[in-house]
This record gives structure tokens, sequence and C-alpha cells, in this order.
């Protein structure tokens, strides 16, 4: 069983790939939220992340961290919104090629921010079959 533990370092070295890659995001306190809640809550403001969501944080550091054949091959993935368009920013922003899955009925503004951050959309029918069919055939 591989170990899943996260260790301070890994943090550390997580931030420091993703460096020009995801914003360094406010982290926000409300007074009113914490009277009606009585505690002290903090709001990360991902939302004003680069694509909108925290989910360029993952994929900056996982495309960081392949190996030069591999990110010479590029990255497929699938997804029908955020991740794809995560995907599709931090490849373009570390000169990766990335080949995106998406199901045909995803979010048109989806589609279109994922071609435009630099990945190949790829649309599928998601009741003909998983994804993982569509990205399989691709890598091969």
């Amino acid at each position: 069983m591989t170990d899943l533990a996260i260790s301070y370092a890994d943090v550390v070295g997580a931030a420091e790939r993703i460096v020009g890659i995801a914003h360094r995001t406010p982290v926000l306190t409300s007074s009113t939220a914490d009277a009606r809640t009585g505690a002290r809550l903090f709001f990360k403001c991902e939302n004003f992340q680069r694509t909108g969501a925290f989910k360029i944080r993952g994929a900056g550091n996982a495309i960081a961290q392949l190996p030069a054949d591999r990110r010479a091959a590029g990255v497929v993935a699938f997804s029908s919104g955020n991740h794809a368009q995560a995907i599709a920013l931090a490849a373009q922003l570390q000169g990766v090629k990335s080949v995106i899955v998406m199901p045909m009925d995803a979010p048109e503004s989806k589609v279109a921010a994922t071609r435009a951050y630099g990945g190949e959309v790829v649309l599928y029918d998601r009741y003909a079959g998983p994804p993982e069919t569509v990205a399989n055939r691709l890598v091969e």
C-alpha cells in the first residue's frame, strides 16, 4: 500500500513548483460569519484564482513533476469543467501539449475556456461509454 501522508516538505515543494502558475489568493474573515457560527472562520478566496477555481494548483503541480519524456508526449485528461481548464492552462504555461476529453453536453463556456487556455478538446458522448475509454485510445 502506498503511503498517502502529505508532509510539510511536500506542501512547500508544491508551493514552489506552482509559483507563476497559480495566483496567491487572499484569505478573508467575516465578523458576521464568526458571530453566527460562534467560531473564527477564514475564507480562502480561490474564486480569484486563475480559471476561477483551486484546481490550477493541483494541475500545475502534477504537470511540473512530470519527467521530460512525459512532458514531451503531452498530457491527456478528462473533465467537464474546472479540471479541464486547469489542466489546459497549467500545461500551456509549462510548454506542454494538452488534450482534454469532454462530454458533448459540457457547457459551451467550459469548452471554450478550455480551448482558450490552449487545450485541444475532444468531445465524446457520455451515454456511449466512459471518458477513460476515449482517453486511453488517445494515449495509445
